[in-house]
């Protein structure tokens, strides 16, 4: 039986992945942040993500690129790829609200519901159920939020300061911004001309009482590829989990 929201669920999306990746050099000497591999898989960042995007439904993917955009348009030209592709490059810095609205311009289903998703985020859950989370709730956007594990041990105390336990890398308690989004058609219109997107549009609707906030599901794979130590513990986790 199909499902009631299954006609409503994107097959579109912008990939963000315009990003310097300063923080992940030497290897974005080179190559943008989305061209990086993850040791091991012989893919970059972008080609596990377009993958996913394929099997969530995806049909059509426009990628904002950015710095050294040439070398990510090459891949994209000769890797064989499960959606098909649209490039667009900012010819001057728009900020993330206006490359937004840039890159979702160029969506063949200007008037349908989007997928969007920054170009370093190396996840896997379910886009299918947070769309129909964002039909349910009647939203004009959808952000995935995640609880990433705080890189320290954490010590436990009682009322009286004695040390009750230690726990190694617990989650936060505080959910974040995961990356990846699903937004309503009218969406782009709210999207500034330029600037932040997080500072005008998301506040605005959240006020409005028309921006959710979907929980990655427990046991879900996430992880936001900022530094080399990342693309190592990426490579070890994949390699526990098989793939």
């Amino acid at each position: 039986m199909t499902h009631p929201n299954a006609a409503s669920r994107p097959v579109q999306a912008v990939v963000l992945a315009g990003g310097q990746g300063s923080r992940l050099r030497p290897y974005t000497d080179d190559r943008p942040k989305p061209m990086v591999e993850i040791p091991g898989t012989g893919t970059p960042i972008i080609g596990h993500q377009l993958t996913w995007l394929a099997e969530e439904g995806v049909t059509d993917v426009v990628v904002s690129c950015g710095h050294l955009a040439e070398v990510l348009q090459k891949w994209l030209d000769s890797a064989d790829l499960p959606v098909n592709i649209t490039t667009v490059v900012e010819t001057e810095p728009l900020g993330r609200g206006g490359g937004l609205k840039y890159a979702a311009a160029h969506l063949p289903h200007p008037d349908k519901p989007w997928f969007a998703t920054n170009g370093d985020i190396w996840t896997r859950f379910s886009l299918r159920d947070m769309a129909d989370f964002h039909t349910e709730r009647d939203a004009v956007a959808t952000l995935a939020l995640a609880r990433p594990r705080i890189p320290w041990g954490a010590v436990k105390t009682d009322g009286f300061g004695r040390v009750t336990d230690f726990i190694e890398s617990p989650p936060t308690t505080y959910e974040i911004n995961a990356g990846v989004y699903v937004f309503s058609a009218e969406f782009a219109d709210l999207l500034p001309e330029r600037g932040d997107h997080e500072r005008t549009t998301f506040p605005h609707l959240a006020r409005e009482r028309r921006l959710a906030g979907f929980p990655l599901p427990q046991g879900a794979y996430w992880r936001a590829i900022d530094t080399a130590k990342d693309l190592t513990e990426a490579a070890k986790e994949l390699a526990a989990l098989g793939r």
